[in-house]
């Protein structure tokens, strides 16, 4: 039996007639099924308790539909189809087919909310299982991008036409010239800090002239190139991170494609490159001005003098210290670049994206050096170095 719809004021407004018919269900809309008039359809279509039968949508006397139309003719059609029900759509037009089969493919294609089910454990495990995931995937694409970098430098080697030295040039006083002050700054603090608490805990054995042994081999293996690499990893890589992100946002990457150009070779190459040769020479830097702190600390808390000091330094530390730590900038520096551009090349175009892809770019940065860092600390060891 048919359920009567409303009486309708004017012929644009929308109605659903319902009839039973044993077991199956027919819809019958009429009018504009529009956002502005189905609010009574929509709670006729509510009222619907889905069950295991058929439903059938008979269109026909349609005079117009929306996407919020649509939407309820999908959502209703869902329910019953989950519930075990067949569904039928009759009559429909072109444009509402198609209408129609737009709205459920985007209803398809939405995320589904994650459920919360089971014990707090098995969560943890879950997202944890789900971030090392996604983190070996971040891995093998880094990879990926860095080897493609290789190959684009083996190609600049090979030719050489393909560099852009002024771009490199202005990377390099970018990264490298701009970051002297800071790092002088950081480093001149650091190692006054080491020496002054390293001669606090020496002079209760008496031991307090090996304070420059500390303060030489500490910043000069370690120290130094390490918290110089953290430094760039935070100024650097986010820069590099916000100016491809930047022009991914804009489009001007898709520009640079379209004119039969190369990204990598006209963005990425020379910042990485800039990078590569900057971090050895602000890893000195950050070595000499290490060891100027530790001489001020050893001058005016233990009374060593300059000339002292540096006789007790020449004694304690061997070329090889100071190579061991600037053999590690080349390889943080290529680290950091890659995992800067390749965090601005995966922006998708939005300010937000910058953001985060920005601060991904930090934290990726600093705990891919450190991992490095200890990596170089194991091999020096066991090489006896």
């Amino acid at each position: 039996m048919p359920m009567p719809p409303a009486t309708r004021k004017n012929p644009d407004e929308a109605t659903l007639t319902i009839f039973e018919e044993g077991a199956a269900l027919r819809l019958q809309p009429a009018g504009a099924w529009t956002v502005r008039s189905i609010a009574a359809a929509d709670h006729s279509l509510r009222a619907l308790t889905p069950g295991r039968r058929s439903l059938e949508w008979d269109l026909g006397a349609l005079s117009h539909l929306d996407t919020a139309g649509a939407w309820l003719i999908v959502r209703t059609a869902g329910l019953f189809e989950a519930a075990g029900g067949t569904v039928a759509i009759r009559n429909a037009g072109g444009s509402a087919s198609a209408l129609i089969a737009a709205v459920r493919a985007i209803k398809v294609g939405a995320p589904e909310p994650e459920a919360e089910e089971g014990s707090f454990l098995v969560r943890v495990f879950a997202r944890t299982g789900a971030a090392m995931e996604t983190q070996w995937h971040n891995l093998l694409e880094m990879l990926a991008f860095g080897g493609m970098v290789i190959e684009g430098i083996g190609r600049a080697i090979v030719s050489p036409r393909r560099l852009r030295v002024t771009s490199i040039v202005h990377h390099m006083e970018e990264t490298g010239l701009k970051a002297v002050p800071i790092v002088c700054l950081m480093s001149f603090l650091i190692g006054a800090v080491l020496a002054f608490q390293g001669a606090g805990q020496l002079e209760r054995f008496g031991a307090e002239p090996f304070t420059v042994n500390l303060v030489g081999i500490s910043i000069l293996r370690e120290i130094g190139i390490l918290l110089t690499a953290i430094m760039v990893a935070g100024r650097s890589g986010s820069a590099f991170t916000a100016q491809l992100g930047s022009m991914k946002m804009r489009e001007e990457i898709d520009a640079i494609r379209t004119l039969g150009l190369d990204p990598l070779d006209l963005l990425v190459l020379p910042r990485v490159i800039a990078l590569v040769l900057t971090l050895p020479l602000l890893g000195f830097v950050a070595d000499i001005m290490g060891l100027i702190g530790g001489a001020m600390v050893a001058w005016s808390d233990l009374g060593l003098s300059p000339a002292t000091y540096i006789s007790l330094l020449r004694e304690a530390v061997t070329p090889a210290a100071f190579w061991v730590g600037i053999v590690k900038a080349p390889v943080f520096a290529f680290l950091i670049g890659i995992i800067g551009c390749l965090e601005g090349m995966r922006v998708t175009g939005t300010a937000e994206s910058v953001g985060r892809r920005t601060t991904q770019s930090v934290v990726e940065g600093i705990f891919v050096v450190i991992i490095a860092d200890a990596i170089f600390s194991i091999v020096f060891l066991q090489l006896g170095i």
